[in-house]
């Protein structure tokens, strides 16, 4: 019988680079773990991303950035905050952040598909993932597709993060098959910034980011067989202990966490609220 497909997203692909045990507690151990309290970073990220996305659903000429307040204040997920307090300096950051985006977009330009499921399939595996947007553009040869990718953390993405994305190197290799045409640019457009950090990829270096996703899901695949073989799951799917550690759902029943300071679930906020205001850049 031929070999039943792994069916993966980045994340799931992600969690077992970062960490063979944290993917277990998600996708194996059932039940699985109780996770820590919510990220406030996570909250900002997707109140942001939903927001941006009932932008592109409204009408043409709604689209304008002085709307950015009343889409935020729908979207806004008030989880993992420290206090209001810090909540209200989030939100006041997160506006100015898609007012100055949105007032560089233009409104009359349609993607392709904003936050669009695409999905491939490969001799290993099943891939889906849904691309924040996906922009039509016309390139040397004719028209092609451009993944966007938005980001809300860490300031400083340059060209080698976009080159050596795996998930976004995944959507472009399947919108090229879900659209039928090029795609080969990836972008993180980094809010806080205002900035685009891009790469142009060949065939060669997706398909290199394809067979990186296939070696992964064979050592997924193997270790799951280890363990409904009777293997030890701590030992199939082993620990892998360092900073990622104090930011960990699971890392209150994991042992392999001790020694590495726990992350208070508004401290990435906190750096955000609390760094030196950054140059905007106009984007490409």
């Amino acid at each position: 019988m031929p070999e039943r497909l792994f069916v993966c997203t980045p994340s799931k692909l992600a969690a077992y680079a970062d960490c063979p045990r944290r993917y277990r507690y998600s996708y194996v151990d059932r039940p699985a773990p109780p996770k820590g309290p919510p990220w406030a970073h996570n909250s900002l990220g997707a109140s942001v991303h939903t927001a941006l996305r009932a932008w592109f659903a409204r009408p043409v000429e709604q689209r304008r950035p002085e709307a950015a307040a009343a889409l935020l204040k729908t979207t806004w997920v008030r989880d993992g905050y420290r206090d209001e307090e810090q909540e209200r300096a989030a939100y006041r950051q997160a506006l100015q952040w898609l007012e100055a985006y949105l007032d560089q977009l233009d409104p009359t330009v349609e993607p392709l598909g904003v936050e669009r499921v695409v999905a491939a399939k490969t001799s290993v595996l099943a891939f889906n993932g849904r691309a924040d947007r996906i922009d039509a553009r016309t390139g040397p040869d004719g028209p092609e597709a451009v993944i966007v990718d938005y980001k809300t953390g860490r300031a400083g993405l340059t060209s080698d993060d976009a080159r050596g994305s795996q998930a976004l190197a995944l959507y472009a290799y399947a919108a090229q098959r879900v659209f039928r045409r090029p795609c080969r640019r990836v972008e993180l457009h980094h809010l806080p910034t205002g900035t685009v950090s891009s790469f142009e990829h060949s065939s060669e270096s997706l398909d290199r980011q394809v067979t990186r996703a296939e070696a992964t899901a064979r050592d997924i695949t193997g270790a799951e067989r280890a363990v409904a073989d009777g293997a030890d799951p701590d030992e199939a799917f082993p620990a892998s202990p360092g900073t990622l550690c104090g930011w960990c759902d699971y890392r209150r029943v994991c042992p392999a966490s001790d020694g590495y300071p726990e992350q208070q679930q508004w401290a990435a906020v906190e750096r955000l609220l609390t760094a030196p205001p950054q140059p905007r850049t106009p984007q490409e």
